[in-house]
């Protein structure tokens, strides 16, 4: 069995576009006629590049080989460049790729991917959704409104979910971390009193920030919401500075999670080292795939760290993570979104079934993609899968952050 073609789709989900702008996924074929289906999670540059690098991957260091052979494929594209660090765009590119191998060695054997990691260790997955607006709520009202995040936190629990995720503290800016606002400060306070009330100890809050603040502007936040007992606070720091995210888990008494912007053992392996985070949360179509993500989850387990795999993607990112997530023993919970384009670009294969998720039982990755559907859509735009705004924190006004579906840009 030989890979022998590759196929790449840039569908784009409908405004307000919940999961990004436009998903990546990939086509491979073997010469015996199996085809797999991967996700491609990276944002470095456009879309129209990273087809080109997708292409360059596969053609320099996948086309012609064997699908089971995931280590060779790994080290090449990790290394065959003179490069041997992690690499988001070219490990992006691999990510969507190995996910589509082990999606056609399952269907190879007729067994779902979870039994060729190990095996089953979890039949039921607990699953957690960020708090997205009901029909009755308007936009961008929502994002400061803690009243409305109370609203959409009571839907989701009456739903089953046990865990729900919001992050109204200011901007999602370019220009690096920054001191909160002391109104993102109370905001951030508001929502957190909101949400706890409404939920009691039925459902973890879980405190989100996508690294925007400096190191001392996170230890304050940090401390100003600590008595409302969130699960996690989610990249308080930005990425790229391991050691500082070990300075506010020794400050603060929340339990750090990481992960969505790191790629590969070697950078999870250094926030684990510096004890930076207890909760560790790769996205599988950065990461390095499903392969790479179990080495990370072996990895946490020497920490006495848990996995929570990350989700602001497509269905089959999802069906990645979900898979992992049933083989691993320090599995916390998944992410997931619930939409009507993410159900439909899969045909209903994976569902949420009162807040949990049960371990797929078909063959490879256990879905179908509707590829008519998916070509359907098309990204027409210019602007990245998640983009931040060139603005800085606003001290004046108040600061506004769109949950991840920001406004599109105006070249859009």
């Amino acid at each position: 069995m030989k890979l022998t073609d590759l196929d790449v789709i840039v569908t784009s989900p409908p405004a307000p576009g919940w999961g990004g702008r436009y998903w990546i996924l990939v086509k491979l074929t073997t010469d015996d006629g199996i085809t797999g289906w991967g996700e491609c999670y990276a944002s470095s540059v456009g879309p129209t590049a990273m087809e080109a690098v997708i292409r360059d991957v596969f053609d320099r260091h996948m086309a012609g080989e064997n699908p089971e052979n995931i280590e060779r494929m790994f080290r090449r594209a990790y290394s065959s460049g003179f490069t041997q660090r992690p690499d988001l765009t070219v490990m992006g590119a691999f990510s969507g790729l190995e996910i589509a191998c082990w999606d056609i060695l399952g269907k190879s054997r007729d067994r779902p991917v979870w039994a060729l990691l190990g095996g089953l260790m979890n039949e039921r997955l607990r699953a957690y959704s960020y708090l997205y607006p009901l029909e009755h709520h308007s936009l961008p009202e929502f994002w400061t409104s803690a009243e409305m995040a109370a609203e959409s936190a009571a839907d989701l629990v009456r739903r089953g979910y046990t865990a729900v995720k919001f992050d109204p503290a200011g901007p999602y800016t370019m220009r690096g971390g920054h001191q909160p606002a002391l109104s993102d400060i109370s905001m951030s306070m508001s929502f957190c009193e909101a949400v706890r009330d409404t939920v009691g100890d039925r459902a973890d809050i879980l405190f989100g920030t996508h690294g925007q603040f400096t190191t001392s502007g996170a230890i304050r936040l940090g401390k100003a919401i600590e008595t409302f007992q969130p699960l996690w606070f989610e990249e308080p720091i930005p990425p790229d500075n391991m050691l500082e995210f070990r300075k506010v888990a020794d400050a603060v008494r929340i339990p750090i999670a990481t992960g969505e912007r790191l790629t590969t053992r070697a950078e999870f392996g250094a926030v684990l080292q510096t004890g930076g985070a207890s909760i560790l949360q790769p996205a599988l179509g950065r990461a390095g795939g499903i392969w790479e993500a179990r080495k990370i989850a072996a990895l946490a387990e020497l920490y006495n760290a848990q996995m929570a795999p990350h989700l602001y993607a497509g269905p089959v990112e999802w069906a990645a993570n979900i898979h992992l997530a049933a083989s691993i023993p320090n599995l916390l919970m998944i992410e997931t979104i619930e939409t009507e384009f993410h159900s439909t670009l899969i045909k209903g294969a994976i569902t949420v079934e009162a807040g949990f998720v049960p371990a797929p039982t078909a063959p490879g990755l256990g879905i179908e993609v509707d590829e008519a559907f998916a070509r359907a859509h098309p990204y027409t735009g210019n602007g990245l899968h998640l983009q931040m705004q060139e603005e800085p924190c606003d001290y004046v006004n108040g600061n506004v952050f769109a949950g991840g579906a920001p406004p599109p840009p105006s070249d859009e």
